[in-house]
């Protein structure tokens, strides 16, 4: 294992404590690189976008970018407010795919924002699986049509819940070869998904 290269987790404005060492963990025992808590970033109010009422995540994966710390294999920043891109009325999550930086959102991932019951289960799974696909498009995997892998896009938060968190056979085999010993091939050993 590359012991010099870590996956940093880095707050963006107020995140619960509990999460990101749950990530941190997950992270940590899925991916076969340590998981490191970085220095948290302030909420990000040039982001937010009146009209909309709610923040543009590209705005903010170019302010990670400038923060990316020297030995950073990757880092994936999370972020508890309603996020957007231009095209679309919401996303979970955004990843620079030809670089390092990803992004999720708990904000959608809560059953709260839906009007239900909290379930911190249900949102520790969603968001290991939101930050396994953000993390992989970093690794340079694409979109894919099964449902049931994890880089599979979630449209609608049913679509978080039916997937797994590993990656298919496919995705595996799209993975960039010098990046193969970065993963663990079952990524659902923390939990029982």
């Amino acid at each position: 294992m590359e012991t010099n290269k870590k996956i940093y987790l880095v707050s963006i404005g107020k995140i619960d404590g509990e999460i990101l060492d749950f990530l941190k963990t997950y992270l940590s025992q899925n991916f076969n690189l340590p998981c490191v808590v970085g220095e948290a970033l302030p909420s990000p109010d040039y982001a937010y976008n009146q009209e909309r009422q709610q923040y543009w995540s590209t705005a903010i994966l170019a302010r990670l970018k400038q923060k990316i710390s020297k030995d950073a294999l990757r880092v994936l920043g999370i972020i508890d407010l309603d996020l957007f891109a231009p095209e679309l009325n919401f996303i979970f999550g955004e990843a620079d795919i030809t670089g390092r930086v990803s992004l999720i959102s708990l904000y959608r991932l809560r059953n709260e924002t839906y009007g239900l019951s909290p379930d911190r289960d249900l949102l520790f799974k969603r968001a290991a699986k939101e930050a396994v696909h953000e993390l992989g498009h970093t690794f340079g995997l694409r979109h894919c049509a099964d449902v049931k892998c994890v880089m599979h896009f979630s449209n609608c938060l049913k679509d978080t819940d039916i997937k797994s968190a590993e990656f298919c056979k496919d995705c595996i085999a799209r993975m960039r070869p010098d990046e193969h010993r970065y993963f663990r091939m079952n990524l659902n050993n923390v939990l029982n998904f």
